[in-house]
């Protein structure tokens, strides 16, 4: 029988507060696969993250198909808009979130597993971050700096993430990202420079699967999810609309599951995938292949 096998593979998902979100769902389906799996949560909700996991909050969630649970190998503090520690503002470093946190950053991140778990020690690493200051503001009214903390959170992240965790992959491992269709087409609402940041993630996808491939023989790979409200969409305002739209129009006209774009993940994580990087694989129930509504008869109908 043919199937997903990832019995002794090692796993770190970065961004991963809650179960409500793709993070959790491709953590998840790694571990169903077989993976040990260790992530990374922002230092301003690990306390809460924490507490639900001690207090069981979160055992439902964490129910596995043979009975088990997740159980996470090591949760570490991240907070991915930092190289390095002496990136940190000093305001960060003190502020209460922070500073019990230790080493925060990508490389301190990367130095832990490094120190506890030997090198190489992972063989896949999953980049579940996104991050606009501005995303509810139209392109034309961002600012120089809502744009650039975009691009910053949101696609350097990952750059930053394949750069450091790199030297810890195994040969045949796989780095994956989390994109949307906003990087290719117009998505109304989707603002603050976050096109344009997912944009050059697609972009950054392809050159690291090059550069990344040719140095370690890892594997770099991009998943353009549908709308799903995750707490973290729920940011934007107008989540529940579109995933409605996504519903309506699809060639398959169903609500996306995090468990789908978990599932899609792990099959790019393992060896079935082998052959497969530098690739952008859309995970939408077929929306990306429509170009106009379904009814468009609808849509294009004046309104009084």
């Amino acid at each position: 029988m043919l199937k997903i096998d990832l019995e002794g593979k090692r796993a770190f998902v970065a961004g991963v507060a809650d179960d409500g979100g793709f993070g959790f769902a491709i953590a998840k389906s790694l571990a169903e696969a077989g993976a040990r799996v260790s992530v990374g949560t922002w230092p301003p909700a690990m306390g809460i993250f924490e507490t639900l996991l001690s207090r069981g909050k979160l055992d439902a969630s964490r129910a596995l198909s043979d009975g088990t649970k997740l159980e996470f190998e090591h949760v570490v503090a991240l907070d991915a808009e930092y190289d390095t520690m002496a990136d940190v503002p000093a305001d960060v470093r003190e502020n209460r979130r922070y500073r019990e946190r230790g080493d925060f950053t990508i490389e301190g991140a990367a130095k832990r597993f490094a120190e506890q778990l030997g090198s190489p020690c992972f063989d896949v690493v999953v980049h579940s971050l996104a991050n606009g200051p501005e995303v509810k503001l139209p392109l034309l009214e961002t600012s120089r700096r809502g744009y650039l903390g975009a691009l910053s959170a949101s696609a350097y992240s990952f750059v930053s993430l394949v750069q450091r965790f790199g030297p810890l992959m195994r040969p045949g491992g796989s780095f994956l990202n989390l994109t949307y269709l906003a990087a290719e087409r117009v998505v109304p609402g989707y603002g603050g420079g976050m096109s344009s940041a997912k944009a050059a993630l697609e972009s950054d996808t392809r050159v690291l699967a090059f550069e990344a491939g040719q140095k370690w023989g890892v594997r770099v790979n991009s998943l353009s999810a549908g709308p799903y409200a995750s707490r973290a969409a729920s940011a934007i305002g107008f989540i529940q609309k579109v995933v409605a739209y996504y519903e309506q129009n699809a060639p398959l006209p169903e609500a996306l599951t995090a468990t789908e774009v978990g599932h899609a993940a792990a099959f790019l994580a393992s060896p079935l995938a082998s052959g497969i990087t530098g690739t952008v694989l859309h995970v939408d129930k077929g929306y990306h292949a429509m170009a106009v509504p379904i009814d468009i008869e609808a849509a294009l109908r004046p309104t009084s």
